[in-house]
């Protein structure tokens, strides 16, 4: 016969609040927002770098 099935909410004792979301490591909080560019910016970076230049 097999052993009762475990789950989830068995494993831990429900008196703990459960956080909405962990303290952030070291390594995400040295990330940084990506810089989003405009129309003219992005135009003016592709036509510095034509190697980047779309392929049609």
């Amino acid at each position: 016969m097999k052993p009762p099935i475990k789950r989830l909410a068995d494993l831990k004792p429900s008196s703990t609040q459960p956080k909405a979301y962990a303290r952030p490591t070291p390594m995400v909080a040295r990330r940084k927002t990506a810089k989003v560019m405009t129309d003219e910016e992005r135009a003016a970076f592709l036509a510095s770098r034509p190697d980047l230049a779309s392929k049609s």
